[in-house]
């Protein structure tokens, strides 16, 4: 099973994201969720909101954040790579220059967020972007419909919220129910809450392509020796 460690890039500096991604290819991450720090991060939680606007005063330049997310892709050639961009920031970049960017630099997997706008998210999917589809633990019906429909990996809840739905009480009979009823190919990722190895091996018992780790890496970037050793533990749980 993959291992996907959350890069939130730009904070405290776009040199430290640089090394950062390093360190986590070095220790044994797969796929580097990267992101472009938004003005209107309406979704993030305070800790990620305010390394995204502390980013953002760092640096406010998305010419910038291109180059360097370039720059990471080629210093670790064997990660593959998640791009995570708001609709607001797409559009400030422009639609096209970001789908240009994309393409020419073979990032095609991309979180998108945001919905005011939707022939944006249908230009990107119309030219080979796959955009992913969010599902709660509970699978909310609708969400699940735009899972039968996208193009791009399904990024389902790892751990419960306040709902349980009585059909699917668990992970297992969650991605059972993707892959064997409606025989869906799309990669299903774990995410949300995921704190410790034992969470990683849960999300692997129960059938998933790969783990989406966020925070508990996050939090350790001012010790490089404890978050890839932290890493190098979620590794081997995912092995």
């Amino acid at each position: 099973m993959k291992l996907i460690c959350y890069l939130s890039m730009g904070y405290p500096s776009i040199e430290h994201s640089i090394k950062i991604a390093k360190e986590y290819v070095k220790a044994g991450c797969d796929i580097i969720e990267i992101d472009f720090p938004t003005r209107n991060c309406y979704l993030e939680g305070e800790y990620i909101k305010n390394r995204m606007h502390g980013a953002l005063d760092a640096c406010d330049d998305y010419q910038e954040y291109m180059r360097a997310i370039v720059r990471i892709k080629n210093d670790n050639p064997t990660a593959k790579f998640i791009v995570l961009a708001y609709e607001n920031t797409i559009l400030e970049i422009g639609v096209q220059e970001f789908l240009d960017f994309c393409i020419q630099n073979d990032l095609y997997d991309l979180i998108y967020i945001g919905s005011e706008y939707p022939e944006v998210r249908s230009m990107l999917i119309a030219n080979g972007i796959r955009v992913s589809s969010y599902v709660q633990f509970h699978l909310p019906e609708e969400e699940v419909e735009n899972a039968k429909v996208a193009n791009g990996f399904i990024y389902l809840q790892a751990k419960p919220g306040k709902e349980i739905n009585p059909k699917f009480p668990n992970l297992k009979t969650s991605i059972d129910y993707f892959r064997k009823t409606l025989n869906l190919k799309n990669p299903i990722y774990c995410g949300v809450g995921i704190s410790s190895p034992e969470d990683i091996r849960r999300v692997k018992e129960a059938g998933a392509d790969g783990a989406l780790v966020g925070s508990l890496v996050l939090k350790l970037h001012k010790d490089i020796p404890k978050m890839s050793a932290t890493i190098r533990a979620l590794k081997a749980a995912a092995e």
